[in-house]
């Protein structure tokens, strides 16, 4: 039987790569345009989230509360893996 507390450290961080992505394309009206990509360092990764500039107030919301709550699950999902994430959204 397999420990709860260990963890596929691989597997994880695709899965946070995969969650931003998962979020971003749900959002907007051009789900083909978003990219994500992960630049990892030892302790923290940057995910950055590039969508077409129609759907960036989308991605962002009203007085950036979109992006809060995009950060906000992020932290979260990286707490998981122990490793501190950034979510940078680029135009």
């Amino acid at each position: 039987m397999q420990d709860s507390t260990s963890y596929d450290e691989e597997s994880n961080e695709l899965g946070v790569r995969a969650l931003i992505e998962y979020i971003a394309r749900s959002l907007v009206d051009e789900p083909d345009d978003v990219e994500v990509i992960e630049i990892a360092g030892e302790q923290t990764s940057v995910i950055e989230l590039k969508v077409c500039k129609d759907d960036l107030g989308k991605v962002i919301g009203k007085q950036g509360r979109t992006a809060r709550a995009m950060r906000t699950i992020l932290t979260a999902a990286s707490t998981k893996v122990r490793k501190r994430s950034v979510l940078e959204i680029i135009e």
